[in-house]
């Protein structure tokens, strides 16, 4: 399949940047209910649930989509895993109790390396079948950190213990009884969502109805087009909004 640098579709911009502006109002809102404890369990409720999942598997989705058009992937995602191991060094560093280990930005990063390595062969597969098989195995593997196999959160069968007991696969999806990490986005089960949006451009591009993505909302488009720096800077300034809002 032939990468496409002729233009910039705008409207994936677009997109990433709601799921940013989704994200910064989201940790805005988990400093001020979670960590200053103004409602310690807000992040349980099911609603709050469903909006964290919808900008997770946004900023994946958009990813996938996003290799088509990326000069350097190999490069990108090294840069992308090297700034998800700054969250971590910072994280655990500055407030170890809510350290990131294995966020979503080394997902993103990991996942960019190894369709790139996979390239050739996932431009053989029919996009309409790897877009189906990338949901079911999402949907298969998604209790893997949970150690079940199923559908979604229906457990069919469980994973043997033994695959739980080494302290530094966690980034598979095979975390020990003593692993906890903020924001944590294993390889299995979250690289489909990844695949996903690889072969979703691919039926786009199938159909070629490239057209309908080249223009977006201008400040979201800007938001979209920096969304690493963004993500990078946002939690220090909302931190600092925090504790001025709280200092008294």
């Amino acid at each position: 399949m032939k990468k496409d640098y002729t233009y910039r579709y705008e409207l994936i911009d677009a997109f990433r940047g709601f799921a940013l502006v989704n994200m910064v109002i989201y940790h805005f809102c988990y400093d001020i209910f979670a960590v200053y404890g103004l409602d310690p369990v807000w992040f349980t409720y099911p609603l709050v649930i469903v909006w964290e999942r919808f900008i997770c598997i946004s900023f994946i989705l958009i990813s996938g989509v996003s290799l088509h058009f990326s000069y350097h992937p190999i490069r990108r995602g090294l840069i992308i895993n090297l700034c998800g191991l700054l969250i971590t060094f910072v994280t655990a560093l500055v407030m170890p109790e809510q350290a990131v280990w294995f966020g979503v930005l080394n997902l993103i990063g990991c996942a960019m390396l190894i369709a790139t390595l996979l390239r050739k062969l996932l431009d053989k597969i029919n996009p309409f079948v790897g877009a189906f098989l990338s949901l079911l195995c999402f949907a298969v593997f998604y209790g893997v950190p949970e150690r079940y196999i199923g559908f979604f959160n229906i457990k069919l069968l469980s994973v043997p213990d033994f695959f739980y007991q080494f302290k530094y696969v966690a980034f598979l999806g095979f975390p020990d009884s003593g692993f906890r990490s903020s924001d944590y986005f294993p390889i299995i089960t979250w690289i489909f969502i990844f695949l996903l949006g690889f072969f979703l451009w691919g039926i786009v591009k199938r159909y070629r109805r490239e057209e309908l993505f080249r223009r977006g909302f201008a400040p979201l488009n800007f938001l979209g087009r920096h969304a690493l720096i963004i993500y990078l800077i946002h939690q220090p300034i909302l931190m600092g909004i925090c504790f001025l809002i709280f200092r008294y």
